[in-house]
């Protein structure tokens, strides 16, 4: 089955859901998905008329005794064959955009970030605070409201992990790029012998789930209550209004301390556990569609390490495209609109020459 087919396929079972009044709240996210799908069966029908016309053409110019009439069709014929390339490109581009990442994602009004210190102990901790700066500033200039909703900071005045929400003006398709391995190549402070140190960050960027999206079994999740605590373990709170889950099925666990009342963290937790609940089951639907089409679709977007912040050099290389910058502290106070313009290029370009439209 052919890549159009089973869009057309999607369409008609997207119908058949549309028809049923029990699915009306879900009416705004089919919605949406039915409108991305619209743009591409119309493109599709476009495109159809046109090989008719063209063939019409050719059956015109080869057959018929008239030459005036023969002269006209093949003047028309180039301006069909324009437009036959022309609707060919826009359609495998509404098709990229879908396969990419779905609509519904690339629209998401809040994005939930994740940076985790990897290898390198205190220098990678240190790290974690760079790169939430970062972002911090991206946000500001883009007019994105950044919330802390869970922190394990060190004594070193670093992270072991942050965890906070992006609103507004639809984070997650600017920052879905910056999932993966960040690694920092530089000479600590507390390094006396002047060596380079390599250490490692990981990003996570999940589009919250809405409502309803994703349903928890109350069984599957164990809660637990603690008080919520400052750097090296110093209690800030007296009372236990931090919470951690647990969702037993998969493993996963979230916490939520930033809050001011239990009710108020454990509703932030729930809400990071589901947009990270929501990423794996896409992950797999992914996984399942890459190995049906037998194509890699936004995979080298995944890489492990997919990106080094080279102090010494001054330089940015992104892995994945392998593009460098030579503006570090630029872009280390938000200046990311180049990386994610060319990483959104190179994205677009690599899922079109993988489309085949027959």
């Amino acid at each position: 089955m052919s890549i159009l087919e089973k869009i057309q396929e999607e369409y008609d079972k997207l119908m058949e859901e549309l028809a049923h009044p029990e699915k009306i709240t879900e009416w705004e996210s089919l919605g949406e998905q039915k409108k991305t799908l619209e743009e591409i069966i119309n493109e599709k029908k476009k495109l159809e008329e046109v090989k008719k016309k063209l063939a019409e053409n050719e059956e015109i110019v080869s057959s018929d005794n008239d030459n005036e009439l023969i002269s006209i069709a093949k003047e028309e014929r180039e301006s069909l064959l324009s437009e036959k390339e022309n609707t060919t490109r826009k359609l495998k581009l509404l098709i990229a955009q879908k396969l990419g990442t779905t609509n519904e994602d690339s629209q998401a009004k809040t994005a939930i970030i994740e940076i985790r210190a990897g290898a390198g102990g205190d220098e990678a901790s240190l790290f974690v605070g760079n790169i939430l700066e970062m972002y911090k500033k991206f946000a500001q200039i883009k007019n994105i409201e950044v919330k802390i909703l869970d922190e394990k900071k060190t004594d070193q005045g670093g992270y072991k992990i942050v965890t906070f929400k992006m609103k507004n003006n639809t984070p997650y398709s600017l920052m879905r790029y910056e999932a993966g391995v960040h690694r920092v190549q530089r000479v600590p402070e507390t390094e006396k012998g002047g060596r380079v140190h390599t250490s490692t960050v990981s990003v996570a960027v999940l589009p919250e789930a809405k409502k309803g999206k994703i349903k928890i079994n109350p069984q599957d999740i164990t809660m637990e209550t603690c008080k919520s605590s400052g750097p090296g373990g110093q209690y800030v709170n007296k009372r236990e209004t931090a919470i951690r889950i647990i969702h037993n099925p998969s493993g996963t666990v979230v916490t939520s301390q930033n809050e001011r009342s239990l009710q108020q963290n454990k509703e932030t937790a729930l809400s990071v556990l589901e947009a990270k609940l929501l990423e794996e089951e896409q992950r797999k639907k992914r996984e399942k569609e890459e190995k049906e089409r037998n194509m890699q679709i936004g995979s080298s977007m995944r890489a492990e390490k997919i990106r080094t912040y080279n102090f010494l050099q001054n330089r940015v290389t992104d892995h994945r495209i392998e593009q460098s910058w030579y503006k570090l502290e630029e872009i280390l106070n938000g200046d990311l609109d180049e990386i994610i313009n060319a990483l959104r290029h190179y994205e677009e370009r690599e899922i079109l020459e993988s489309i085949t439209i027959e």
